[in-house]
């Protein structure tokens, strides 16, 4: 993981918070508000490279 000033900053309770949220909320990278935490994006590329392995497994 890339530490950016913005995810020094969060503790690891809110980190968890985040990276939930994200996977709840997850939307296609096309749909992603550049916007969200820097924690969020990383997530839910993190579930799209998850997603391209099952599918290759699969």
């Amino acid at each position: 993981m890339v530490a950016t000033s913005s995810m020094r900053n969060v503790d690891l309770i809110e980190e968890l918070r985040l990276r939930r949220w994200a996977r709840e909320n997850y939307v296609p990278a096309t749909q992603r508000d550049t916007a969200w935490h820097p924690i969020i994006l990383e997530e839910m590329t993190r579930k799209d490279g998850e997603s391209r392995e099952a599918a290759l497994a699969g």
